[in-house]
């Protein structure tokens, strides 16, 4: 009988620290796999699609980085590892909230957040070299009404400047948030729960 030895280290493809710091949170074991290191490099288009929707935007997002990411396994000759892969993006009204192109355009996006109920997809893939598991989460974050005082030392702040819908959750914004409802760590930017499961399917060990 041949047992199957799981991984225990997969290969995150994502700069963000937050997910790094979330993957670290429960255990798992990582290497980066950047895209900037692929030669010939290869850029991922993350423009939204005319008509297409905000869930199924944040899946093609998903898949291309996986996609991309496997090919940079494969042509740098790297061990064979689980790739994760994931992408968060912020909605309103059916209207995408990419990150904020310049102050102005952060302090727009809180204007419209402001005493409103968005919501945050995170699409999530572990892929390897036989198989894809995925999984997209939806998470409910409601506003309070925001002053243009409160809107602009936010901004200031400098910290919406890289964060889907000009916020983060995980800092100074906590404070404008009345409502939750769905998964904190899928609002950060990994949803922990769907993640660890996408990882056992893929017999990863953590």
């Amino acid at each position: 009988m041949i047992v199957q030895v799981g991984s225990k280290i997969i290969y995150l493809a994502s700069k963000s620290p937050r997910r790094r710091e979330l993957l670290k949170q429960i255990g798992v074991q990582y290497e980066l796999l950047l895209m900037r290191e692929t030669a010939p490099r290869v850029d991922i288009d993350e423009s939204p699609r005319p008509e297409e929707t905000p869930h199924a935007y944040v899946e093609r997002v998903v898949r291309l980085k996986a996609d991309v990411a496997l090919r940079a396994m494969r042509d740098r000759k790297l061990p064979d590892r689980p790739i994760l892969t994931a992408d968060t993006t912020v909605t309103l009204d059916g209207h995408i909230l990419g990150k904020p192109e310049n102050q102005d355009d952060a302090i727009s996006m809180l204007k419209r957040l402001s005493g409103q109920t968005h919501q945050v997809l995170t699409a999530v893939m572990v892929t390897t070299e036989k198989d894809q598991h995925k999984v997209l989460t939806t998470s409910f974050v409601t506003f309070a009404q925001l002053s243009e005082e409160e809107i602009r030392a936010y901004v200031e702040s400098g910290e919406p400047m890289d964060k889907a819908g000009a916020y983060g959750v995980q800092g100074r914004a906590a404070r404008f948030i009345s409502k939750l409802s769905g998964s904190y760590s899928g609002v950060v930017g990994l949803p922990l729960y769907e993640t660890a499961n996408l990882l056992k399917l893929a017999n990863v060990v953590f």
